[in-house]
């Protein structure tokens, strides 16, 4: 059974550090710290709708939620236990800073039925951290990742690409490091530049020079490929659509269907290497039931993309193949 968020976002709040790529309000579309009767009223609602609560968290997103002031952070974990338990919710959610978890922290939030926690890791490379005023070390994801895991919770990373500074190399040996690390699910997101933050200000003087959209997008479809075959869920790949993010965005890499895209790319480099040199007039793949519109590829570009170079190409669906595998049939 799919697995569900109820999502209630605190923006800013308890972030010690402006980050050159951070614009709340674009992304979480409000101001507003919630207070105990609004996560009540949106549990409440929830609860309400939902039909079995037993695969849904209340998810705390936005802020950095275990910086935020101790008393505060009390006070939204306690307005979510009515709703936690038998028959309830499973557990709550939250996302953090690397360099904002101690024992002290996780004795706190194993006590109020937290059961994920996330880490905004955004890249494993000590300058492309410092470029972009992020605050920590990448050996501060490291030691966070390493007590995380030891109390029992649930690991979630969060990465970016495409940030200030990163090359190439150092995408690549973020994803590497996040390997090794192997946490239990993967947010991607490539960095959309906002406006009103400081990476805009840079693009706007040259001097953060951007990846082309094409190598982002190759990249991460990379990035699913190799953490499907690690057994790590990716949870998200790309920020989510919004008509905030979409008005705010000036540059970078957002997309209202990037993962769509990421996807579509894997599956056409795999038919071509599967197709190899020698010209076909049709050709036949299988790929899971699942996955037939991700090999079809957004508005058709894959059928178009091998159309172009003499293919017909007909995707089926075979339930006893796995996620982003694909097979030439004769």
């Amino acid at each position: 059974m799919k697995h569900k968020n109820i999502a209630i976002f605190v923006p800013h709040a308890g972030c010690p550090h402006k980050c050159s790529f951070c614009n709340q309000h674009a992304i979480t579309a409000q101001d507003a710290l919630p207070r105990a009767a609004d996560v009540q009223r949106i549990c409440a609602k929830a609860s309400a709708e939902i039909s079995n609560c037993r695969n849904t968290e209340v998810a705390f997103f936005g802020g950095s939620f275990t910086a935020i002031p101790r008393d505060y952070m009390l006070e939204l974990l306690e307005a979510v236990q009515p709703f936690l338990g038998e028959n309830g919710f499973c557990g709550i959610r939250i996302s953090t800073r690397p360099d904002c978890i101690s024992r002290g922290v996780l004795d706190i939030l194993k006590m109020y039925g937290v059961t994920a926690i996330e880490l905004g890791a955004q890249s494993m490379c000590d300058h492309v951290l410092a470029a972009n005023d992020r605050g920590h070390t990448a050996q501060d994801v490291a030691d966070a990742c390493t007590l995380i895991r030891e109390y029992g919770f649930e690991l979630g990373l969060q990465v970016m690409v495409g940030l200030y500074k990163s090359t190439m190399e150092d995408e690549r040996r973020t994803l590497q490091e996040i390997r090794k690390i192997h946490p239990d699910t993967v947010r991607i997101y490539p960095t959309a530049v906002l406006q009103n933050t400081p990476l805009a200000d840079k693009l706007k003087s040259g001097e953060y020079q951007l990846f082309s959209f094409d190598e982002v997008t190759a990249f991460c479809a990379e990035m699913l490929s190799q953490f499907a075959a690690d057994g790590i869920a990716v949870i998200k790949c790309g920020l989510h659509a919004s008509e905030f993010v979409a008005q705010d965005c000036v540059g970078g890499f957002y997309h209202p269907a990037f993962r769509e895209l990421c996807e579509g790319v894997l599956f056409r480099r795999r038919m071509t290497e599967l197709l190899g040199e020698c010209g076909r007039e049709q050709a036949v793949f299988a790929v899971h039931p699942s996955c037939i519109s991700k090999a079809v590829g957004h508005k058709r570009a894959n059928i178009l993309h091998f159309q172009s170079v003499g293919t017909a190409v007909k995707i089926i669906g075979d339930e006893n193949l796995d996620e982003y595998q694909i097979e030439l049939r004769e």
